[in-house]
């Protein structure tokens, strides 16, 4: 963890995010979904790293969430693992794994946890998979809430304009963020809502809440291609860029396609 802020260098554990909630410690998480990029993830001091089904999208190509399987989402959580030893792992369960009923959503949940070796799972909804969230917990498998934007039903929204913005969907949101506590999730989600109405959650609610496009919250995520600049033409108004890696990568790759056309590399020194 060398220069880089870690206080505790321990595993991370639901419990330990729940302790930093409560000391008013935020909570750094990205989503990785290979070894390399895990490892330095890892290695940077976040504190929850979650395979994303946005894997979908930034490592497949699809145009949304819901094509990903559940041996997808396996894969990159395997790869995660291998390079993790500080953060809490979390998969994302993909679209059709749990919404069916408890007994499917249960089994896939624990194929994942068998195979993958992950630490925690996280799905989309309140109310509708409540009976969902509460058998897999009930298994011993940690469960984190996504609320707000859950892009697994984008085709029910149609768009992915900020949710919860009218009063009636928001007071169903924080009555699904107490369901969601009170089952025994160990943290939740909030996804592009109101900052007021993250605010009013993080309030109501022990667990943390973890934001992405929700304003102040117990911690942030983002996908890590976004935040590094590998995807040029995402740019919503809660992404922060923190390097623009698409110039650097493409100009070193031109650099290198330049280097052997013109006979460069190798060189001298490049040689046995």
């Amino acid at each position: 963890m060398a220069g880089y802020l870690v206080e505790d260098t321990r595993k991370v554990t639901t419990h330990r995010l729940t302790e930093m909630k409560q000391q008013g410690k935020k909570i750094a998480m990205l989503t990785a979904y290979d070894y390399t990029m895990a490892q330095i993830v890892d290695g940077a001091g976040v504190d929850v790293i979650l395979i994303g089904d946005s894997a979908s999208n930034v490592m497949a190509g699809n145009a949304t969430t819901l094509p990903i399987t559940v041996d997808q989402m396996i894969y990159h959580a395997k790869s995660v693992v291998r390079g993790v030893q500080r953060a809490l792992v979390v998969c994302d369960m993909p679209f059709g794994s749990y919404q069916v009923n408890a007994s499917e959503g249960i089994t896939n949940a624990i194929r994942i946890m068998k195979e993958a070796h992950c630490d925690a799972l996280k799905l989309e909804g309140g109310e509708e998979i409540i009976e969902t969230v509460r058998t897999i917990l009930a298994a011993g498998i940690p469960v984190c809430g996504h609320l707000g934007l859950t892009p697994q039903s984008i085709n029910k929204f149609g768009t992915y304009a900020v949710r919860a913005r009218e009063e009636a969907e928001a007071e169903k949101l924080v009555h699904d963020a107490h369901l969601l506590a009170e089952a025994g999730c160990f943290a939740i989600v909030l996804e592009k809502i109101p900052a007021a109405l993250t605010e009013r959650v993080c309030r109501e609610v022990e667990i943390p809440i973890i934001g992405i496009g929700g304003g102040p919250a117990d911690g942030q995520v983002l996908v890590l291609h976004d935040m590094l600049g590998m995807n040029k033409g995402f740019s919503p108004k809660f992404l922060r860029r923190y390097a623009d890696l698409n110039t650097i990568m493409t100009d070193a790759i031109g650099q290198y396609v330049s280097d052997v056309k013109s006979g460069d590399f190798p060189n001298e020194q490049e040689k046995y």
